[in-house]
C-alpha cells in the first residue's frame, strides 16, 4: 500500500536523472553545439601565433601562453553563461509548447523533481562542453609550453646561468602551462554557469517567453559583475544594521558574481588556495539550493 505514495514522493534521484538525461538530449538537438565549433577555431587559432623572440630570457615566450589561457578562458566564459540563460530559458516554454509538461505533470511526477532534472540537464551540457573545451585548451597549451621552456632555458644557458636558475626557470614556465590550478579556473567558470541557469530557471517560472528570461538573466549578469562595488557604495561599512541587513538580502536576491573573479589571478600564474576553492563551492550550493526552492515555489502554484 506504500509503494505507490513512496514513489511519487519529490526528490526521487532515478526520477531526476531520466528528467536530466531527457533535457541533455534535448537540448544536443536543438545543436547547442555549433557553439564548440567556434571556439576550436578561436583556439586553434592561437595555436599558429609567432612565438616572441625579442624579449628578456625571464619574459621571452610567456605571452603566448597568457594569449592561448585569456582566449580559452574568456571562450568558456561566453560559452557557458549564454548557454545557462538561453539554454534554460527554452526548456519551460518549449515543454509547453509540446505539450510535454502536461504530460509529465501527470504521470504525476513532482514538480521540484522536475525543476531539478531540468537545472541537471542544462548543468551536465555546460559540463560537458567545458570539459571538450578545455580539453582542446590543454592541448594548444602542452607544446606552446614546452616550446617556451626550451626557449627560456637556451637563453639562460647562453648567459651562462647555473642549473638552479634553469630549474627555477622550467618551474615557472611550467606554472604558467595546464596546470591543475588552470583547471581549477574551469571549475570556477563551471560553478558560476551553475548559478546563472538557476537564475534563469527562476525567471522561466514567472513567464513563458524565452525572450523575457534572456533578456532579464542577461540584466541580471551584468548587475551581479558590479553588484559587490554598487553594496560597498550605498551600504558601506557606516551604514549600520539595517544597512548591514539590506546588503545581505541584495546578495540573496542578486548573485554577487565577483566573488568567481578568480580567474584572472589564475590565468597569471598565483596559486588558488584550497580556502577560496571551498569558499566558492559554498556560495555556489547556497545560490543554487536557493534558486531551485524559489523556482519551486513559483511553479508550484502555477496552474497546468
Amino acid at each position: 500500500m506504500s509503494a505507490a505514495p513512496t514513489a511519487y514522493r519529490p526528490l526521487n534521484p532515478r526520477r531526476i536523472l531520466v528528467l536530466a538525461r531527457h533535457t541533455f538530449t534535448q537540448l544536443v538537438r536543438m545543436k547547442v553545439f555549433y557553439f564548440l565549433a567556434v571556439f576550436a577555431v578561436v583556439v586553434i587559432g592561437a595555436n599558429f601565433l609567432e612565438l616572441p623572440t625579442d624579449h628578456l630570457p625571464e619574459n621571452a615566450g610567456t605571452e603566448i601562453l597568457y594569449t592561448v589561457k585569456n582566449t580559452s578562458l574568456g571562450c568558456m566564459s561566453i560559452f557557458s553563461l549564454v548557454l545557462a540563460i538561453v539554454a534554460t530559458g527554452l526548456l519551460l516554454p518549449k515543454d509547453v509548447e509540446d505539450r510535454t509538461l502536461y504530460t509529465i505533470l501527470a504521470k504525476p511526477v513532482p514538480r521540484l523533481d522536475y525543476l531539478i532534472g531540468k537545472w541537471l540537464g542544462v548543468v551536465a551540457l555546460i559540463f560537458v562542453s567545458l570539459m571538450a573545451m578545455t580539453l582542446l585548451m590543454n592541448l594548444v597549451l602542452i607544446p606552446h609550453t614546452s616550446k617556451v621552456m626550451q626557449l627560456q632555458i637556451s637563453a639562460a644557458e647562453f648567459a651562462g646561468a647555473s642549473a638552479e636558475t634553469k630549474a627555477k626557470i622550467a618551474e615557472d614556465v611550467r606554472a604558467l602551462g595546464p596546470t591543475w590550478n588552470l583547471q581549477a579556473a574551469v571549475l570556477v567558470t563551471f560553478m558560476r554557469a551553475m548559478v546563472l541557469a538557476a537564475v534563469a530557471l527562476l525567471l522561466s517560472t514567472f513567464s513563458t517567453s524565452t525572450l523575457f528570461t534572456a533578456i532579464v538573466g542577461f540584466l541580471i549578469l551584468f548587475i551581479g559583475f558590479f553588484q559587490a562595488d554598487a553594496r560597498e557604495i550605498y551600504f558601506g561599512k557606516d551604514s549600520g544594521l539595517a544597512g548591514k541587513a539590506a546588503s545581505g538580502i541584495m546578495t540573496v536576491i542578486l548573485p554577487d558574481l565577483q566573488v568567481y573573479n578568480l580567474i584572472d589571478a589564475i590565468v597569471e600564474g598565483k596559486f588558488l588556495k584550497a580556502f577560496d576553492l571551498l569558499k566558492v563551492i559554498g556560495i555556489t550550493a547556497f545560490y543554487c539550493v536557493t534558486y531551485l526552492f524559489a523556482s519551486w515555489l513559483v511553479f508550484a502554484r502555477k496552474e497546468f
